[in-house]
Protein backbone atom coordinates (compact mmCIF):
# COMPACT_ATOMS: atom_id res chain seq x y z
CA UNK A 1 0.00 0.00 0.00
CA UNK A 2 2.28 2.79 -1.16
CA UNK A 3 1.86 6.38 -0.03
CA UNK A 4 3.86 9.60 -0.43
CA UNK A 5 4.00 12.56 1.93
CA UNK A 6 5.23 16.15 1.70
CA UNK A 7 4.67 19.54 3.32
CA UNK A 8 4.24 23.14 2.27
CA UNK A 9 4.72 26.24 4.37
CA UNK A 10 7.39 25.19 6.83
CA UNK A 11 9.35 28.44 6.55
CA UNK A 12 6.87 31.35 6.17
CA UNK A 13 6.28 33.97 8.84
CA UNK A 14 2.54 34.05 8.06
CA UNK A 15 -0.06 31.31 7.96
CA UNK A 16 -0.22 27.60 8.58
CA UNK A 17 1.97 24.73 7.48
CA UNK A 18 0.23 21.93 5.57
CA UNK A 19 1.25 18.32 5.01
CA UNK A 20 -0.43 15.94 2.58
CA UNK A 21 -0.29 12.18 2.11
CA UNK A 22 -1.36 10.53 -1.13
CA UNK A 23 -2.09 6.80 -1.19
CA UNK A 24 -2.47 4.85 -4.43
CA UNK A 25 -1.88 1.14 -4.90
CA UNK A 26 -0.60 1.63 -8.44
CA UNK A 27 1.44 4.85 -8.69
CA UNK A 28 1.49 4.42 -12.47
CA UNK A 29 -2.18 5.48 -12.42
CA UNK A 30 -1.25 9.01 -11.31
CA UNK A 31 -2.10 11.79 -13.79
CA UNK A 32 0.56 12.76 -16.30
CA UNK A 33 2.78 15.65 -15.33
CA UNK A 34 3.16 14.93 -11.61
CA UNK A 35 6.35 16.45 -10.22
CA UNK A 36 7.56 18.62 -7.37
CA UNK A 37 4.97 21.39 -6.96
CA UNK A 38 7.67 24.07 -7.15
CA UNK A 39 8.30 23.09 -10.78
CA UNK A 40 4.67 23.65 -11.79
CA UNK A 41 2.65 26.78 -12.49
CA UNK A 42 -0.18 27.58 -10.06
CA UNK A 43 -2.79 26.73 -12.71
CA UNK A 44 -1.16 23.37 -13.43
CA UNK A 45 -1.00 22.58 -9.72
CA UNK A 46 -4.70 23.38 -9.38
CA UNK A 47 -5.59 21.13 -12.33
CA UNK A 48 -3.51 18.22 -11.04
CA UNK A 49 -4.85 18.60 -7.50
CA UNK A 50 -8.41 18.46 -8.84
CA UNK A 51 -7.59 15.30 -10.80
CA UNK A 52 -6.06 13.67 -7.72
CA UNK A 53 -9.00 14.56 -5.49
CA UNK A 54 -11.63 13.26 -7.91
CA UNK A 55 -9.97 9.88 -8.56
CA UNK A 56 -11.70 7.25 -6.43
CA UNK A 57 -8.57 5.11 -6.46
CA UNK A 58 -6.60 7.76 -4.60
CA UNK A 59 -6.84 8.43 -0.86
CA UNK A 60 -5.65 11.82 0.34
CA UNK A 61 -4.95 13.00 3.87
CA UNK A 62 -4.13 16.58 4.87
CA UNK A 63 -2.89 18.03 8.16
CA UNK A 64 -2.72 21.71 9.12
CA UNK A 65 -0.34 23.10 11.72
CA UNK A 66 -1.58 26.54 12.73
CA UNK A 67 0.55 29.54 13.73
CA UNK A 68 -0.73 29.19 17.31
CA UNK A 69 0.58 25.62 17.39
CA UNK A 70 3.88 26.70 15.86
CA UNK A 71 4.29 29.40 18.52
CA UNK A 72 3.69 27.05 21.45
CA UNK A 73 6.67 26.93 23.85
CA UNK A 74 8.73 23.79 23.58
CA UNK A 75 7.87 23.04 19.96
CA UNK A 76 10.20 23.06 16.97
CA UNK A 77 9.51 22.87 13.26
CA UNK A 78 11.06 19.43 12.77
CA UNK A 79 8.80 17.95 15.46
CA UNK A 80 5.78 19.74 14.03
CA UNK A 81 6.66 18.42 10.56
CA UNK A 82 6.75 14.91 12.04
CA UNK A 83 3.33 15.51 13.61
CA UNK A 84 1.91 16.85 10.35
CA UNK A 85 3.27 13.98 8.25
CA UNK A 86 1.96 11.37 10.66
CA UNK A 87 -1.48 12.98 10.87
CA UNK A 88 -1.73 13.16 7.07
CA UNK A 89 -0.69 9.49 6.75
CA UNK A 90 -3.27 8.40 9.32
CA UNK A 91 -5.92 10.42 7.50
CA UNK A 92 -5.06 8.95 4.10
CA UNK A 93 -4.74 5.29 5.06
CA UNK A 94 -7.21 5.11 7.94
CA UNK A 95 -9.72 3.32 5.72
CA UNK A 96 -7.17 0.55 5.24
CA UNK A 97 -6.85 -0.19 8.96
CA UNK A 98 -8.52 -3.59 8.63
CA UNK A 99 -6.13 -4.58 5.88
CA UNK A 100 -3.19 -3.46 7.98
CA UNK A 101 -4.50 -5.51 10.91
CA UNK A 102 -4.62 -8.53 8.61
CA UNK A 103 -0.91 -8.16 7.90
CA UNK A 104 -0.92 -5.91 4.83
CA UNK A 105 1.30 -3.27 6.40
CA UNK A 106 1.15 0.16 4.71
CA UNK A 107 4.45 1.61 3.59
CA UNK A 108 5.46 4.88 2.01
CA UNK A 109 7.98 7.62 1.43
CA UNK A 110 8.26 11.10 2.93
CA UNK A 111 10.24 14.07 1.72
CA UNK A 112 12.63 14.40 4.66
CA UNK A 113 12.20 17.55 6.78
CA UNK A 114 15.27 16.81 8.89
CA UNK A 115 18.95 16.80 7.99
CA UNK A 116 18.93 13.14 9.10
CA UNK A 117 16.42 11.48 6.76
CA UNK A 118 16.47 8.13 8.59
CA UNK A 119 15.74 9.80 11.90
CA UNK A 120 12.84 11.70 10.35
CA UNK A 121 11.40 8.46 8.93
CA UNK A 122 11.61 6.73 12.33
CA UNK A 123 9.93 9.63 14.09
CA UNK A 124 7.08 9.78 11.58
CA UNK A 125 6.48 6.02 11.81
CA UNK A 126 6.45 6.20 15.62
CA UNK A 127 3.98 9.12 15.54
CA UNK A 128 1.46 7.31 13.31
CA UNK A 129 -1.48 5.65 15.04
CA UNK A 130 -1.28 2.74 12.57
CA UNK A 131 1.62 0.35 12.14
CA UNK A 132 3.36 1.64 9.02
CA UNK A 133 6.74 1.37 7.35
CA UNK A 134 8.12 4.81 6.53
CA UNK A 135 11.13 5.77 4.47
CA UNK A 136 12.34 9.35 3.96
CA UNK A 137 14.63 10.97 1.42
CA UNK A 138 15.74 14.49 0.66
CA UNK A 139 14.37 15.60 -2.69
CA UNK A 140 11.79 12.82 -2.80
CA UNK A 141 9.20 15.31 -4.07
CA UNK A 142 11.25 15.59 -7.26
CA UNK A 143 11.89 11.92 -8.06
CA UNK A 144 9.05 9.95 -6.41
CA UNK A 145 5.66 10.51 -8.12
CA UNK A 146 3.54 9.85 -5.01
CA UNK A 147 5.57 12.35 -3.01
CA UNK A 148 5.29 14.80 -5.91
CA UNK A 149 1.52 14.33 -5.83
CA UNK A 150 1.52 15.01 -2.08
CA UNK A 151 3.59 18.16 -2.63
CA UNK A 152 0.97 19.41 -5.08
CA UNK A 153 -1.92 18.84 -2.67
CA UNK A 154 -0.04 20.48 0.22
CA UNK A 155 0.97 23.48 -1.89
CA UNK A 156 -2.52 24.01 -3.32
CA UNK A 157 -4.04 23.89 0.17
CA UNK A 158 -1.40 26.28 1.52
CA UNK A 159 -2.01 28.68 -1.40
CA UNK A 160 -5.78 28.56 -0.83
CA UNK A 161 -5.19 29.34 2.84
CA UNK A 162 -3.06 32.39 1.96
CA UNK A 163 -5.56 33.52 -0.67
CA UNK A 164 -8.38 33.43 1.90
CA UNK A 165 -6.30 35.55 4.29
CA UNK A 166 -5.55 38.02 1.50
CA UNK A 167 -9.26 38.28 0.71
CA UNK A 168 -9.83 39.40 4.30
CA UNK A 169 -6.72 41.47 5.02
CA UNK A 170 -5.55 42.68 1.62
CA UNK A 171 -2.28 41.79 -0.13
CA UNK A 172 -0.04 39.81 2.23
CA UNK A 173 2.33 38.26 -0.30
CA UNK A 174 3.45 34.66 0.01
CA UNK A 175 4.03 34.92 3.76
CA UNK A 176 7.74 34.17 3.38
CA UNK A 177 10.27 36.48 5.08
CA UNK A 178 12.01 37.27 1.78
CA UNK A 179 8.80 38.53 0.17
CA UNK A 180 8.72 42.35 0.07
CA UNK A 181 4.90 42.39 0.03
CA UNK A 182 4.83 40.26 3.17
CA UNK A 183 7.27 42.55 4.98
CA UNK A 184 5.34 45.65 3.89
CA UNK A 185 2.08 44.11 5.06
CA UNK A 186 3.54 43.26 8.48
CA UNK A 187 4.99 46.74 8.92
CA UNK A 188 1.76 48.51 7.98
CA UNK A 189 -0.43 46.17 10.05
CA UNK A 190 1.69 46.60 13.16
CA UNK A 191 1.85 50.36 12.60
CA UNK A 192 -1.96 50.55 12.40
CA UNK A 193 -2.92 48.03 15.09
CA UNK A 194 0.05 47.96 17.43
CA UNK A 195 0.11 44.18 17.25
CA UNK A 196 0.77 41.36 14.83
CA UNK A 197 -2.02 39.93 12.67
CA UNK A 198 -3.68 36.82 14.17
CA UNK A 199 -2.18 34.54 11.51
CA UNK A 200 1.42 35.63 12.13
CA UNK A 201 3.98 33.26 13.61
CA UNK A 202 4.82 35.51 16.53
CA UNK A 203 7.94 33.56 17.46
CA UNK A 204 9.47 34.13 13.98
CA UNK A 205 12.24 36.74 13.88
CA UNK A 206 10.52 38.48 10.95
CA UNK A 207 7.47 39.14 13.12
CA UNK A 208 9.51 40.07 16.19
CA UNK A 209 11.50 42.53 14.05
CA UNK A 210 8.29 44.13 12.74
CA UNK A 211 7.10 44.72 16.31
CA UNK A 212 10.46 46.06 17.40
CA UNK A 213 10.64 48.46 14.45
CA UNK A 214 7.16 49.82 15.22
CA UNK A 215 8.06 50.31 18.86
CA UNK A 216 11.26 52.13 17.92
CA UNK A 217 9.38 54.39 15.51
CA UNK A 218 6.89 55.18 18.24
CA UNK A 219 9.65 56.12 20.66
CA UNK A 220 11.33 58.35 18.09
CA UNK A 221 8.06 60.15 17.37
CA UNK A 222 7.47 60.65 21.09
Amino acid sequence: MPFGVDEAGKGPALGSMFAAAVHLEDPAALPDGIRDSKRLTPDRREDLAASLRTDDRIAIGVAEITPARIDEPGTDMNSLAVEAHATAIDDAIGSFESAAAAGDRPSGLCDACDTDADRFARRVADACSLEVDVDARHGADDDAPLVGAASIIAKVDRDAHIAALADEYGPIGSGYPGDATTREFLASYVDEHGSLPPFARESWSTCEDALAAAEQTGLEQF
